[in-house]
């Protein structure tokens, strides 16, 4: 039987800023009894897709190699779909023994579409 290879999800720069301000933002709320909001909904969603990306590192949908943005310096790039239209972009590496997931941007929509040089309609 094949060993599984340890999986680590790691969020790194923008990804880790963003993802600290969510958790800030949600334990204010909750301090001032609130119990859903949208903050909370998207914190909720970002946990549950790195919680899959430890279970399944491809869980994403792959962007074009064409498509990948020069700038981010990566092989491969992920994208998974969050609540209210946010995107979570992550890049993998592999070896023998582990494979890290680093997500590299959580953003919202108009963010994403800047990012891939998508125009408005």
């Amino acid at each position: 039987m094949k060993a599984r290879r340890n999986i680590q999800v790691i969020l790194r720069d923008q990804a880790r800023t963003e993802y600290e301000e969510l958790m800030r933002i949600v334990e204010e709320q909750k301090r001032k009894g609130r119990t859903n909001s949208d903050e909370m909904r998207l914190l909720k969603s970002i946990d549950k897709k790195v919680a899959l990306l430890k279970y399944n590192p491809v869980y994403g949908q792959s962007v074009p190699k064409a498509l990948i943005p020069k700038f981010l310096d990566v092989d491969n790039l992920f994208r998974v779909e969050l609540v209210n239209y946010w995107r979570m972009l992550y890049t993998l590496k592999t070896n023998e023994v582990e494979i890290i997931n680093f997500v590299l941007y959580i953003i919202d929509h108009p963010t994403y579409d800047k990012l891939f040089g998508y125009k408005d309609k």
